[in-house]
């Protein structure tokens, strides 16, 4: 297992301190804010450390302040419903006396039912597209330094962009963002680890795709990018160390917000989530 991984693995295994109160860490890496999607992972841990023999189907969070990374967070579970079929819990993530972070989540026991999907985008595989190591050492350096910084760190996840050329050119295109993504090493075979790994990527990529269309990219740095909501839908089984498409759109964008869409597709083409996000895309005025 990578050291990256395993610093996730680290990360999402939170420490009990009462029957519905945890404590997650976050990385020291010098980051001024705790990364949104390590808040929504630790906090569905939590949620799923509080039921027994049945996995989520859906979150929805909000972002109210800025996480400090210097100082623990403590995630408060209340227990609001224990059904025959279906059980909720609503996540607080508090910092320093106030809440930061809410999520309600709700688990489902698996039935038989009615099934269809939406097709997946046709799109090239990631094989076919620059690696690590070509993209690192011949894409990369095309890039702006803010890019390159965040790619040459060692990541948990890997990310292949589809059209890795818009960090490089301004011009406007559809708000369309199509990334390929898995975790960097294998991970256990635990299913609602899986779906907390997921949780965690889901928040990497999207906000970025209402950008496109503005010819401009979260690493443009006349943009105050944050995430203010989210909510994920598990529909499938999968797993997350193996390659998923994360196929994004953006509706619309407007009053310094941008609204985005996710699917995410498994290589064979199941789809086995859908992503929601509404964020904060503020044009800095100095």
């Amino acid at each position: 297992m990578s050291k990256a991984v395993e610093h996730l693995m680290n990360l999402l295994d939170l420490e009990r301190l009462e029957i519905n109160l945890f404590r997650g860490r976050s990385p020291q890496t010098g980051w001024q804010r705790v990364f949104g999607g390590q808040v929504i992972g630790q906090a569905l841990v939590a949620a799923c450390r509080t039921v027994e023999a049945i996995r989520p189907h859906s979150l929805h969070a909000y972002f109210m302040l800025p996480g400090d990374p210097s100082v623990p967070i403590i995630y408060e579970v209340e227990r609001l419903r224990d059904g025959r079929s279906f059980a909720t819990r609503r996540v607080k993530a508090i910092q320093h006396g106030r809440a930061i972070f809410t999520l309600s989540s709700s688990f489902h026991v698996e039935e038989e039912g009615l099934s269809h999907q939406i097709a997946m985008p046709d799109v090239p595989p990631p094989e076919d597209l620059p690696g690590e190591d070509v993209f690192r050492d011949v894409v990369l350096p095309t890039l702006p330094e803010p890019v390159q910084a965040y790619f040459r760190r060692e990541r948990p996840i890997e990310i292949r962009p589809v059209d890795a050329s818009r960090y490089v050119s301004p011009k406007p295109r559809p708000p369309v963002f199509h990334v390929w993504i898995r975790a960097t090493a294998p991970l256990p075979d635990d299913p609602v680890l899986h779906q907390c790994v997921l949780a965690y990527a889901s928040d990497l990529t999207l906000l970025d795709s209402s950008l496109a269309t503005h010819g401009r990219t979260v690493f443009d740095p006349a943009i105050q990018g944050a995430s203010l909501d989210h909510a994920l839908w598990f529909h499938r089984p999968f797993r997350a160390d193996e390659w998923l498409l994360y196929a994004q759109d953006s509706p619309s964008t407007g009053g310094a917000r941008g609204f985005a869409r996710g699917s995410i597709f498994t290589r064979d083409g199941r789809l086995v989530a859908s992503v929601a996000q509404e964020g904060l895309i503020r044009l800095r005025t100095s």
